[in-house]
């Protein structure tokens, strides 16, 4: 399995933010924007949006128009459980779980299906350096 922090600077990568949204005070806004701003390839999931940053807003995983190449989870960790079941179910095995959307019970979830993950690490300190170049 390829680590996760290099993982989202390979060429074409993409990124599913669960939890983007257009409220400044989430950090589901200022993740999105960051990476957005960055110019990774971010792809919105918030099945309470139709729009985030002016951009589409899927509802789940299985709406995005592609497979994402890393989930970046940003929602609490109930909701987490939940939308990793789907990316099971999907085949979606690359997560990154921001500060917060962990728990012991996710931890676990993700270790006993054998998924490739990070967690407890932010995604806008790994991913400084990007370049679209």
């Amino acid at each position: 399995m390829k680590d996760i922090a290099r993982l989202i600077h390979e060429p074409g990568a993409t990124v599913a933010i669960v939890g983007a949204t257009d409220n400044p005070g989430k950090y589901g806004s200022v993740i999105y924007r960051d990476l957005k701003r960055k110019g990774f390839r971010v792809f919105a999931v918030n099945p309470h949006r139709s729009v985030v940053d002016g951009d589409p807003a899927y509802p789940d995983l299985g709406a995005l128009p592609e497979p994402p190449t890393v989930i970046n989870l940003v929602v609490p960790p109930e909701a987490t459980l939940t939308v990793l079941k789907e990316a099971d179910q999907l085949g979606y095995k690359s997560v990154w779980v921001q500060p917060g959307a962990e728990s012991p019970e996710v931890l676990i979830y993700l270790q006993e299906n054998q998924f490739n993950y990070l967690a407890n690490a932010c995604i806008m300190i790994h991913s400084r350096f990007h370049s679209d170049t």
